[in-house]
């Protein structure tokens, strides 16, 4: 049985591959994925998402999931005040900002650390196939007790002390994520800047893609080079609240269209 997503215009291909999330395949023209211990198939239809393989208790969680309270439509017509974010919204219109489970993410994009999107993907694949249940993402409880030789097989090179720094610091509670999720945005940043590993563009990362803190900016090396040739006064004012979606749309587009070079993450 499918469930339908009203989320208006929305371009799956554009929104699972542009570095903000890793689970994510296409398969026969839809995709097939997982998020927040659930399994599910995507497919694009008009004004929104249809689902398969989910149930419809899951609903309000991929409704979530995939923003689809926020209103792009209104987004992008104030985003494209700006002439350089005019011509990035318009590359790729059905761009959204996913609401992700924030451990994940921020396991997610410790592992993303000067990386590429295929090994991100692999690293992740063997993390949940050893240590999730039945494939879901692992609890930071269950990577806690391990060690680095744990991790070995995951062939995360130097990120293995990061994500246990990270698990471990979760799973005893002096990193509250749920607490992350209800501080003003500087706060939120500077207590997960408190594990190793985790710097100013991580932080931002997971405070945007698993708290949905749309003011969060992460700047990796294609959003510097966005800045220093558009932007090198700082963002318009259209964006103000907004800069986190904003930068979706630029880094897709710098990356995709504006800039020459490889395809990276959020490297």
């Amino acid at each position: 049985m499918e469930y339908f997503i009203e989320t208006g215009f929305i371009d799956l291909k554009a929104t699972f591959s542009c570095g903000q999330c890793f689970r994510w395949e296409e398969v026969g023209g839809a995709y097939s994925g997982a998020a927040g211990g659930r399994k599910a198939f995507a497919r694009e239809e008009k004004g929104g998402v249809a689902l398969s393989g989910i149930s419809e208790g899951d609903i309000p969680f991929w409704k979530r999931y995939f923003c689809a309270h926020e209103d792009y439509r209104s987004l992008i017509e104030t985003f494209s005040a700006d002439e350089t974010l005019k011509a990035a919204c318009a590359f790729a219109l059905g761009i959204r900002v996913l609401w992700q489970e924030p451990f994940e993410t921020l396991i997610s994009f410790i592992i993303s650390q000067n990386n590429n999107i295929g090994r991100i993907k692999g690293i992740i694949s063997r993390l949940c196939e050893r240590f999730g249940e039945n494939g879901a993402f692992p609890e930071p409880e269950r990577l806690a007790v391990s060690g680095k030789d744990d991790l070995a097989f995951l062939r995360a090179g130097f990120r293995d002390r990061y994500i246990l720094d990270a698990a471990g610091r979760v799973a005893s509670g002096e990193i509250r994520l749920d607490k992350i999720a209800d501080m003003p945005y500087n706060s939120g940043k500077a207590e997960l800047m408190k594990i190793v590993g985790v710097g100013e563009k991580v932080a931002d990362c997971v405070l945007l893609f698993g708290f949905h803190k749309t003011e969060a900016f992460p700047r990796d090396v294609w959003m510097k080079r966005v800045m220093s040739a558009y932007y090198p006064n700082g963002l318009p004012d259209c964006v103000k609240g907004y800069e986190g979606i904003a930068q979706q749309f630029l880094f897709h587009y710098a990356r995709s269209a504006g800039f020459s070079g490889a395809r990276t993450a959020r490297g």
